[in-house]
């Protein structure tokens, strides 16, 4: 059977062929998860049927004059939305301005992606036929299956904006475990020993992260946790605001100052203390994380953990070069960035006491 125009086949039309999806096609190619025999049958029959040639068996003479032979594609994957929105478009612009700076210098193009509420696997399926180099996905709202889907996928991978200790993958991601203590050890500096945080139960593998983070760097430094000073909340302005007020009301004894889990965060919970009569930082400190251009014209400024997103764009390009550039298989590689306070007139400090 020959392809249309003449133009070698592709992983999808492979996939077609034999009935099944793309993402499965490639777990056949690349002999990874647990796939029937008889499936495993179907698309190697339907891939000699095509005459179908793994991208990395492919002659470069094939190739040249394929406008896609140094193409990144960066993937910006809104799962639910509830963090990778319009609110933090800002923050992810900042991760493709490093990402396209660093592709420039390597001689490829970056191609930027969109999609929202989609499935992972539906948006890998079309990615052979575009034949992209590599991608690097926005992996924020990915929960561990999409995490799976993007590692098998048959292409150079990065993930940034998370990472998951155990999975065999590359990630670029902010190093939470810093950025908490750095605000832990500037609340103690400045006197605070009651201090609460604010996290969020919406499915964001960096929340979660930094929740964890919280309680290792509390227990670091000698100080209590109290659950009562533990909120957790929607991670969207409007759903921090109410889901605070709620909470707050049942806190016997408020704690002096808060780590919330990002700005966003930060900006519906202070909303919610002033709604009780409380005033920001007299009564309460607040420390944010993502430092937003919105943070610094906040009332009061927000101090907040700068994440170096440019940074972390411009090391995923480079690890994504090395797998494509490599004739040998690379082990796994995680990379966490650390950050920096920037600091605002959200935290009541030992000068402004005396």
């Amino acid at each position: 059977m020959e392809t249309e125009t003449n133009k070698p086949a592709t992983l999808r039309q492979v996939a077609d062929l034999a009935g099944v999806s793309a993402a499965t096609a490639s777990l056949v190619l690349n002999r990874k998860g647990e796939i029937s025999e008889a499936t495993r049958t179907r698309v190697f029959r339907a891939m000699h049927e095509l005459n179908y040639v793994p991208r990395g068996e492919r002659p470069r003479s094939e190739l040249q004059g394929n406008d896609s032979l140094n193409t990144i594609r960066f993937l910006k994957i809104a799962r639910h939305g509830q963090t990778v929105n319009r609110d933090h478009n800002v923050f992810i612009s900042d991760y493709i301005d490093g990402m396209s700076y660093e592709a420039t210098r390597r001689d490829y193009t970056l191609q930027v992606v969109s999609h929202e509420n989609a499935d992972v696997s539906e948006i890998l399926a079309g990615l052979d036929g575009s034949e992209p180099r590599g991608i690097i996905a926005l992996g924020t709202e990915f929960s561990d299956e999409d995490v799976r889907a993007i590692l098998d996928c048959g292409l150079p991978n990065v993930i940034i904006d998370t990472h998951r200790p155990f999975m065999p993958g590359n990630f670029v991601d902010m190093d939470n475990d810093q950025l908490v203590y750095r605000a832990l050890d500037y609340l103690m500096q400045n006197g605070f020993r009651r201090i609460g945080m604010v996290g969020s139960y919406s499915s964001v593998m960096n929340f979660r992260l930094r929740y964890d983070a919280f309680l290792r760097g509390m227990a670091e430094h000698g100080l209590e946790v109290e659950q009562s000073n533990m909120l957790s909340v929607a991670s969207t302005i409007e759903g921090a605001y109410a889901d605070s007020l709620e909470q707050l009301a049942a806190a016997e004894h408020l704690a002096d100052a808060f780590l919330c889990a990002n700005d966003i965060i930060a900006f519906g919970f202070i909303r919610a203390l002033r709604e009780r009569g409380l005033s920001v930082p007299s009564d309460v400190s607040v420390i944010g994380i993502d430092n937003l251009p919105t943070a610094a014209f906040f009332d009061p400024p927000l101090t907040s953990l700068d994440v170096p997103k440019r940074k972390i764009g411009a090391m995923a390009i480079r690890i994504l070069d090395d797998l494509i550039a490599g004739s040998e298989a690379e082990p796994p590689v995680k990379v966490l960035v650390a950050g920096d306070l920037v600091l605002r007139h959200s935290v009541r400090t030992l000068d402004s006491e005396s």
